[in-house]
């Protein structure tokens, strides 16, 4: 294609910025880890743990994100506190294990169907359940549309309307 000069200049430079573009938004929607080069273990296999653990975890104040992808200094905290307890030798059971009891289960962002949770794992479903139950209900009830007894005055002033 060639620009209104006939060189094609234009077409290059909107290409180019087109390309730019891509590689900006490529570049922005690459995963961004908040882990800090100071929190890092030097186990590379330690630090390979904790970050597998971390991705498990809920940041306290971000709500649906994981300490690992958050800024937040609340899960900075959370972090190096894992990575304390891994390297003093606990399972990734026990480390997990330990920021439960120090948090709850709200800190898992996968919390077992076990206990007091196994209402929240219920309730959508049985919710969902009684709706249709009550939507299906209510149009049994209601009965095919159209079917509702007319007067025959009714039906009278109906056709009527209906030649007009």
């Amino acid at each position: 294609m060639t620009g209104i000069a006939g060189n094609g200049a234009p077409w290059r430079i909107l290409r180019g910025a087109l390309v730019a573009l891509v590689v900006m938004g490529a570049a922005l929607g690459a995963p961004v880890h908040a882990v800090q080069p100071d929190e890092m273990l030097a186990d590379p296999a330690l630090e390979a743990r904790a970050r597998a653990l971390s991705k498990g975890l809920r940041c306290l104040v971000c709500r649906n994100e994981n300490i690992d992808d958050s800024n937040a200094q609340l899960a900075k905290d959370l972090r190096v506190l894992l990575r304390e307890r891994l390297v003093a030798g606990d399972t990734d059971e026990e480390a997990v294990a330990f920021l439960v009891d120090r948090y709850g289960e709200y800190v898992l962002l996968n919390p077992p169907a076990t206990g007091a949770n196994i209402l929240l794992w219920i309730a959508g479903p049985v919710m969902l359940l009684a709706g249709a139950g009550i939507a299906f209900a209510t149009f049994r009830r209601r009965g095919p549309a159209g079917s509702d007894d007319l007067s025959a005055e009714e039906k009278a002033r109906l056709a009527e309307i209906l030649k007009e």
